[in-house]
């Protein structure tokens, strides 16, 4: 008779032990890792270069009573740099400055030759993120150097007005950005040389390919 309790309670503190330890494995066992690839964010340093076309209007008076327009159309190249700040429900902002050379000189009332050479920037930009990819819109003030040139004269101003545009920058990968962007600009007015008023504005497609930090 007592052996068989004591069989029976051998039994039992088997199987109690047993599911014990089962429980003590699964407990301990580590659940298999899971790695997520972490999301892109806009929110950083960027500096890039752009080129494409310019495409310049000019409107000159000559002592308040000639008037003589002109296209003074080329090629923009130059670079760019700024910041963006990307919040939880997408939006960005960010400001950027740049700085350009213009291919554009031409003739004007005859032997005068008038252009752009050095343009730039600074403005504030506002888009909207899908995941890699970036719909914006920016403005704000602009200068760019204008010149004449004909015998015996070879004069420098600097022109100051406002730009806007709009476009799009695409993540390549976590640190290479391209660009494509259109952007009006108004130059303003101003006396050029004594005499000569000309008004200055430009469209202009570029597209830009940037380094993000």
């Amino acid at each position: 008779m007592y052996k068989i309790i004591a069989l029976a309670s051998a039994l039992a503190f088997s199987s109690t032990a047993a599911a014990l330890a089962a429980d003590l494995t699964e407990q301990e066992a580590a659940p298999p890792a899971v790695f997520q690839t972490p999301a892109f964010t806009w929110t950083g340093a960027y500096i890039g270069i752009q080129g494409g076309a310019g495409w310049m209007d000019g409107t000159a008076t000559k002592f308040g009573r000639y008037t003589a327009k002109q296209d003074f159309d080329g090629s923009v190249v130059g670079g760019f740099a700024g910041y963006n700040w990307q919040f939880e429900n997408g939006i960005v902002v960010g400001v950027e400055g740049d700085i350009e050379y213009n291919s554009n000189d031409e003739k004007i009332f005859g032997n005068k030759t008038v252009g752009t050479d050095w343009a730039g920037s600074v403005r504030g930009r506002v888009g909207y993120a899908i995941d890699r990819l970036l719909v914006f819109g920016t403005a704000g003030w602009t200068m760019a150097n204008g010149h004449i040139e004909y015998p015996c004269v070879d004069e420098n101003q600097k022109f100051s007005g406002w730009t806007a545009g709009a476009g799009v920058d695409y993540a390549l990968t976590d640190k290479v950005l391209l660009r494509g962007e259109y952007r009006y600009s108004d130059f303003g007015n101003k006396e050029i040389v004594r005499g000569m008023n000309i008004d200055f504005d430009q469209s202009a497609v570029k597209v830009g390919l940037a380094v993000k930090f």
